[in-house]
C-alpha cells in the first residue's frame, strides 16, 4: 500500500508542480514502459524502488481525453524525489502492468 499525505486541491497544474517544487520534489520523472527514468534517462527507478507520496489529477473541461496527473514521487533507496506528469485518454503512454498498478489511483 502507498503512504499517500493528506494533500491540498489546486486548481491547476503549475500550482502543483509549485507546490511539489516546495515541499522538495526537484526530479524530473518520465515515464518509460516498465520503469520511471531520470537524469536525462541515465538513471532508472522500477515500480519496487518508488513510492507514490501525492497525486493530482486534473481533467479537461470539454475534452475527457485532455487529462493529467501529476505525482509527487520518492525514493528512499535513491534518497531522491521528484515529479511525473502523466497524461491519459488517448495520450497515454503504453506501460508494463507492473507500472500500471504501481501507478494506479484508487
Amino acid at each position: 500500500m502507498e503512504n499517500i499525505h493528506q494533500k491540498p486541491s489546486f486548481d491547476t497544474v503549475t500550482e502543483a508542480l509549485k507546490w511539489l517544487s516546495e515541499q522538495g520534489f526537484t526530479k524530473d520523472f518520465n515515464i518509460a514502459e516498465d520503469c520511471i527514468l531520470y537524469d536525462n534517462g541515465a538513471e532508472s527507478l522500477s515500480p519496487d524502488e518508488f513510492t507514490i507520496e501525492y497525486y493530482f489529477r486534473f481533467e479537461g473541461d470539454s475534452d475527457p481525453d485532455n487529462e493529467d496527473i501529476v505525482y509527487g514521487i520518492s525514493s528512499a533507496k535513491q534518497d531522491i524525489k521528484g515529479v511525473l506528469m502523466s497524461a491519459f485518454g488517448m495520450y497515454a503512454d503504453p506501460i508494463s502492468t507492473d507500472m500500471i498498478r504501481k501507478l494506479a489511483i484508487h
